[in-house]
């Protein structure tokens, strides 16, 4: 381990700032699931407590004080490590399991959530459509890391509908006004849209869907949040597979 030089750290201030391919990672067990699965970082840096943790990383451990971790953290509660990794975008590719689609998603929570909700489901391809970036910190805590597990592709809504009509996918939506997803079954592969918080599916993504698919409720309740209703339709899928 060594002690971080000035310029190494204003250097990685400015590629916070400027290079949305970097993941700096602020969360132990998220940093420890990811070094587990091989992924090698560019740097680690700790607080002193924390270096004991990262042992056979001497070469890019390195030693900041408290406030440099705060500047390049965006937890309000940092847990006094920050490993930096160049997240590589995965390449747009057919599915070949069950599929999400997220149409315009802007919250990173949400997000985050049904990627790890399609990883639990085997839905092992995630197609961000016009949607929050797939660095966005918030988002990856959300995901609990699982973002690294399956692929995750991020493309235009253009790129997509070309994508689907070549690939001839079967494709349903999460929609109010739909079909009970408790009276859907199929034994294709199928992929689930969900729609922008706000303004639900696109009225393009929408023109590719078979279906339109609803979760019922009682007591007057209209809608659930997007990662909620995206989840249970995913497990009412999923059901016979486990």
């Amino acid at each position: 381990m060594q002690k971080a030089s000035a310029n190494l750290i204003k250097h990685l201030k400015k590629q916070k700032r400027e290079n949305s391919y970097l993941l700096f990672l602020d969360n132990i067990k998220i940093i420890h699931d990811a070094l587990n699965k091989g992924i090698r970082p560019k740097y680690i840096l700790v607080e002193s407590e924390k270096s004991y943790l990262f042992n056979g990383f001497d070469d890019i451990l390195y030693l900041v004080d408290k406030k440099v971790i705060e500047q390049l953290s965006d937890s309000k509660t940092p847990q006094g490590v920050i490993c930096i990794i160049e997240y590589l975008p995965n390449i747009v590719e057919k599915p070949k399991t069950n599929f999400l689609v997220l149409d315009g998603l802007q919250d990173p929570g949400n997000v985050g959530s049904l990627i790890r909700t399609a990883c639990a489901c085997g839905f092992e391809y995630v197609y961000l459509v016009e949607s929050v970036r797939i660095t966005n910190s918030k988002l990856i805590r959300s995901s609990v890391g699982t973002v690294f597990d399956i692929r995750v592709m991020e493309l235009s809504r253009k790129e997509f509908i070309t994508k689907a009509n070549k690939w001839d996918l079967q494709i349903v939506k999460a929609d109010m006004n739909g079909k009970s997803i408790f009276n859907f079954t199929t034994n294709d592969i199928v992929g689930v849209v969900v729609g922008n918080e706000g303004q639900g599916v696109s009225e393009e993504i929408s023109q590719l869907c078979k279906l339109s698919v609803s979760i019922p409720m009682k007591n007057n309740v209209e809608s659930l949040n997007a990662s909620v209703s995206g989840s249970i339709i995913m497990y009412e899928i999923a059901k016979n597979k486990f």
